[in-house]
């Protein structure tokens, strides 16, 4: 029998046992629809998150109090630490590096904000106009902070888009308003424009005040981190370097507190979100198992029914292997249309979910669909092998006798 007439005849068995046939594609179908459709999940959240800190400049480090001993690692979140950062360390890191350009000092906390009658519980960031020029924050409307110095506390406060809405309404003319911030005054000079993410956060529902001013409202001298742009010339080692030494002058020799670079931090979480976007994968892949089981009960069955076909065939002359290549082949046919099949269904999934979430790029990895197909097309073999030695062992007479 030629190769094309046996792809020919596993056809034709596949279009007669048409439940059979839709029972095994609907299986591996749906697991590697999952296995893909997962993936690009997480691999969109793993985007999305490395776009929301790619504001991070090669010329900006963070400079949080603590310090992180594990190599690798990433950096303390809550700044807790055996000393803190100071406002007076922060001027004197800006006048006494050069290779410092500007420095903007952030506390942070969470505050009822008032105006009139209406009051909402908002992140109230601490910090100086350096903050929106570094982070390139943008204003709909009025002003940024004009002090020079960091450690000024004037009664000035920037909002976000959200807060003002909730507060004074879309349309209403905010600049020169006066907001309560737990017992501290302050009048409105500006609007951030848009969502405004500052180290990641959303800061279109927050208000922004002078940092000695947020010090005093949450009663507390450290600082949350220190936001560091580079002046062009050093490499970011080397200012790493320096700045750790100024911190460890300003600690009476003590180095306890992490700089962070932008790549550091990515590649921290670029490796994170990428094992986890794996391990999805593989938790996914478990459906395709679960196929090939599916397709080795399908085939006992398909087996036991066709115990005459098998007879008739190797009474006519085929021989085991030629007996063993048919149901082989229609198990890899069976899987590798069924592989299709579940492509085309995560690729209309996804394109749906792109409509629902415009945020989020969802798009497998490249090893996702070649990993996906590989698996159902191997366990369509693996799977397959018990009933294809069953079929042929059976000797023509046996064969056409039971059927």
């Amino acid at each position: 029998m030629r190769s094309w007439d046996l792809v020919l005849f596993s056809l034709q068995s596949l279009i007669r046992y048409r439940f059979r046939s839709a029972m095994v594609l609907l299986a591996i179908g749906l697991g590697v629809a999952a296995v893909v459709v997962l993936t690009a999940l997480g691999d969109g959240a793993r985007r999305y998150v490395m776009d929301e800190f790619s504001f991070l400049g090669k010329d900006i480090l963070a400079v949080l109090p603590g310090r992180n001993e594990t190599t690798g690692g990433l950096p303390p979140v809550t700044g807790v630490a055996a000393r803190d950062i100071t406002l007076d360390e922060a001027y004197l890191l800006k006048q006494r590096l050069p290779a410092v350009l500007d420095v903007a000092p952030m506390v942070v906390g969470s505050a009822e904000v008032s105006y009139q009658d209406r009051a909402r519980e908002v992140l109230v960031l601490g910090s100086t106009g350096s903050l929106l020029d570094i982070r390139q924050l943008s204003l709909a409307q009025g002003r940024n902070f004009t002090a020079s110095d960091i450690r000024d506390s004037s009664e000035e406060c920037l909002i976000g888009e959200t807060l003002r809405d909730e507060l004074f309404g879309a349309s209403a003319k905010v600049i020169g308003e006066n907001l309560r911030i737990a017992d501290y005054r302050c009048h409105v000079i500006g609007v951030l424009a848009g969502r405004g993410d500052a180290m990641g956060t959303d800061l279109s529902d927050a208000v922004l005040i002078p940092v000695a001013a947020a010090q005093r409202i949450f009663n507390t001298q450290g600082l949350f981190r220190l936001v560091v742009r580079l002046a062009p010339g050093l490499s970011v080692e080397r200012s790493t370097a320096l700045i750790l030494a100024a911190m460890t002058q300003f600690h009476q020799g003590e180095e306890d507190v992490t700089v962070v670079s932008p790549d550091a931090m990515l590649s921290s979480f670029d490796q994170v979100l990428g094992v986890m976007t794996l391990g999805v994968g593989l938790i996914a892949s478990v459906s395709l198992l679960v196929a090939g089981v599916l397709v080795m009960n399908i085939a006992l069955i398909s087996v036991g029914q066709r115990t005459d076909e098998i007879g008739l065939l190797k009474a006519l002359g085929a021989s085991t292997a030629q007996v063993a290549k048919i149901f082989l082949l229609e198990s890899v046919i069976s899987s590798f249309i069924g592989a299709a099949l579940g492509l085309l269904l995560a690729l209309i999934i996804l394109i749906l979910a792109t409509q629902i979430l415009p945020g989020l790029t969802l798009r497998p990895p490249l090893w996702a669909p070649l990993v996906a197909v590989g698996i159902a097309i191997a366990a369509g073999l693996v799977f397959a092998w018990l009933p294809v030695k069953k079929a042929t062992a059976l000797a023509p007479i046996q064969a056409l006798q039971k059927g």
